[in-house]
């Protein structure tokens, strides 16, 4: 029987409040579990002692009788120093979608070209100071 703990989910809408439950994998998530293990209330502030509450000896049997822990629980248990912190896989959580991306290749092709633009202003001679003479001469004969 492969083993999990997990949150299983109560409390109202809108209203979450979670069991930490040791369970069958197959079970569904709020279904049947074998042992209550603690509770997670994630409405509480992050550095409240009552957010995340587990009875660690508990915890320890289940995970040396080969009990699995999700990944949100297994961060519980990094933060609490049971487990050992491991390296996660996020590949592609931090991209921006699509459409997000096609907007920032636009927005650096048009700074590329701006700055083009400018160092081209910059090099260019200048020719404007003998058209401001010719207006000053203009405005002297009159």
């Amino acid at each position: 029987m492969a083993m999990k703990i997990r949150l299983a989910r109560g409390g109202s809408k809108k209203r979450p409040h979670y069991s930490i439950v040791a369970a069958d994998s197959r079970m569904a998530r709020d279904g049947r579990f074998i042992e209550k293990l603690g509770t997670y209330n994630p409405l509480l502030p992050k550095d409240s002692e009552d957010r995340v509450k587990m009875d660690m000896e508990r915890v320890q049997h289940w995970l040396s009788n080969g009990a699995q822990p999700t990944d949100r629980v297994s961060r519980f248990l990094e933060a609490a120093g049971v487990v050992e912190k491991k390296e996660r896989a996020n590949l592609k959580k931090g991209e921006p979608g699509k459409a997000a991306q096609e907007r920032a290749k636009e927005r650096e092709e048009k700074a590329a070209a701006a700055k083009a633009a400018e160092e081209e202003a910059k090099n260019a001679p200048k020719e404007e100071a003998p058209a401001e003479d010719a207006a000053a001469e203009e405005t002297a004969s009159e």
